[in-house]
């Protein structure tokens, strides 16, 4: 059973969406600007059955904007990163980069975490803390949740999606290019083939890509130490805020 700290209608009506494969995703709001919408399970999801007839967004949003800018040898201007192109950033290029308030994320993370996602989902709930951003978590209990949780994550509407746990790539890969108005950062792994609203952070030791993909670099579960999830965390999210999406943030 998915967890949900609050909107538990989010999760059921979602869920039976999901199950039924007749899900089409519409627009989302971003920051304390949460937009009132009508009408049953629309209203609980952000979810839309039917025909499209035009309801569907097509292009990822208008990245939200941070506080500060990126510094020298996080990208370079000049030349911005192609999609799926990865880039390594230079070491705290991203530190003056901050959420702007009234940002809101969803942390979305599998019901029995390892060890390594356990220090993921402790990085963000850091990071969250020290830049004040409000932070809905939702658990997936079971294989059988993963992919309504993906979809209830949409429906709560925030301004980023961050998946932890190599359990929830898939999921994301298959769902997140039915929704490309909301941003996802996958933190600690990556998709093979992501669309622009999905953002990965990893490192060597990281890296996983998807069932039957492996991962980009050798798995090393003792390079997930708190100080290189903070970093990873950071300069990803420092990357969708200066408009990089759609590509692999690589710590050193």
């Amino acid at each position: 059973m998915i967890r949900l700290t609050r909107r538990a209608t989010t999760v059921l009506a979602a869920a039976a969406l999901v199950a039924a494969g007749s899900v089409l995703v519409t627009g989302c709001s971003s920051g304390a600007e949460q937009t009132s919408r009508t009408g049953g399970t629309e209203q609980a999801t952000g979810l839309q059955t039917g025909s499209a007839t035009g309801a569907v967004p097509t292009d990822a949003p208008t990245p939200v904007r941070g506080k500060g800018a990126l510094g020298s040898g996080f990208v370079d201007p000049d030349s911005p990163p192609a999609p799926e192109a990865t880039v390594t950033p230079a070491p705290h290029s991203w530190d003056d980069v901050a959420p702007p308030s009234g940002y809101r994320v969803v942390l979305l993370s599998p019901g029995k975490p390892n060890a390594q996602t356990e220090t993921l989902v402790d990085a963000v709930d850091s990071w969250a803390r020290a830049e004040d951003v409000a932070v809905v978590p939702i658990v997936a209990d079971s294989a059988d949740d993963r992919l309504p949780s993906v979809a209830a994550a949409i429906g709560e509407r925030a301004d980023l999606v961050i998946s932890v746990g190599d359990e929830l790539v898939d999921p994301i890969a298959a769902i997140s290019p039915s929704a490309l108005h909301q941003q996802f950062l996958v933190l600690g792994a990556e998709i093979a083939e992501p669309t622009a609203n999905v953002t990965a952070a990893d490192w060597t030791g990281a890296g996983f890509r998807g069932e039957g993909l492996g991962t980009s670099s050798h798995h090393d579960p003792s390079t997930f130490t708190d100080e290189r999830a903070g970093r990873a965390l950071r300069a990803g999210v420092a990357a969708l805020l200066n408009g990089y999406n759609g590509i692999v943030v690589w710590v050193a």
